[in-house]
């Protein structure tokens, strides 16, 4: 069953920076090549941090130079605010993305899974801990918390998956229905794909309303020569309500996302089948 096609196909060279968008990627078990294969590291807190923790990283964006391959995570370009650029290995990368920031952060590509220090989570900044999930996951009293039971147990000890900056799985797919359906359940603001960070933006079959990947959890999808597992659907965070580039703050947002998308919009996946993928490629339902 066709459930759509590939509309955009994204690469997030850097956690929690703009991406950048491309025509084809060839997935592999950990996503698109170079995916979130660089993240900065607070030296102020401590620890991996994305723009749950600072939001002043997405107004920042990277690109990848040089093609990365499965393993190979080559320095990308940054983008900072004021229009110059440098690249993540550079020996003044760190205090310029720092300044830029308004923080002290490293700069750090993947490290394996054994250094289990490096991945470990900074301290919170709440003691408590439902005050310090609602920071995180932009919840107001009363509006509920994801239920994280659905997602690797690591991270709650680790920033990510250990070995990755990946929230939870590799890839992060969005329909264009779900963007539309949310536009229109929120007038007054601006549901833009920048706000979502997918890696692929399927553009649905005719006829498809709501939030028509929800009901995809659990099954499998196959786009050109891969095959994907979606896992779960994806609990927003505060990143989608903050402003960068173009787009104004919006903490409305939220609680649109809360009450009438049962807090997920879009879903996460795994690859099962390495391959190729291309824009305009079919997407189909297993």
């Amino acid at each position: 069953m066709k459930a759509g096609s590939i509309a955009e196909l994204w690469r997030y060279p850097v956690k929690s920076m703009a991406g950048q968008r491309l025509a084809e990627a060839r997935l592999a078990e950990d996503g698109v090549p170079g995916d979130r294969g660089w993240a900065v590291r607070d030296e102020k807190r401590g620890g991996i941090r994305g723009a749950k923790k600072i939001p002043a990283l997405m107004q920042l964006a990277a690109r990848s130079v040089e093609e990365p391959a499965p393993g190979r995570w080559p320095a990308p370009e940054i983008a900072l605010p004021d229009g110059a650029a440098v690249r993540a290995d550079a020996p003044d990368a760190a205090a310029r993305v720092s300044a830029a920031l308004g923080t002290p952060v490293t700069l750090w590509p993947r490290l394996p899974a054994s250094a289990r220090e490096h991945y470990r989570r900074g301290p919170p900044d709440h003691a408590d801990v439902l005050t310090e999930l609602r920071a995180i996951f932009g919840r107001e009293p009363g509006e509920p918390l994801p239920d994280l039971a659905k997602f690797p147990p690591e991270i709650l000890e680790f920033e990510s998956p250990l070995g990755t900056y990946f929230d939870a799985y590799p890839l992060l797919l969005l329909t264009d229905a779900s963007l539309r359906r949310l536009q229109a359940l929120a007038p007054a603001s601006r549901v833009d794909v920048r706000r979502f960070r997918p890696n692929l933006l399927i553009e649905c079959a005719p006829g498809a309303e709501g939030f028509p990947e929800q009901a995809w959890v659990g099954r499998r999808l196959a786009i050109g020569e891969a095959e994907l597992e979606v896992a779960a659907g994806c609990p927003r965070c505060v990143m989608i309500t903050h402003g960068f580039a173009d787009l104004p703050p919006d903490p409305g947002l939220m609680r649109t996302v809360v009450k009438e998308a049962d807090q997920n919009v879009g879903v996460y996946a795994r690859v099962v089948r390495p391959g190729r993928v291309a824009l305009g490629d079919p997407v189909l339902l297993r």
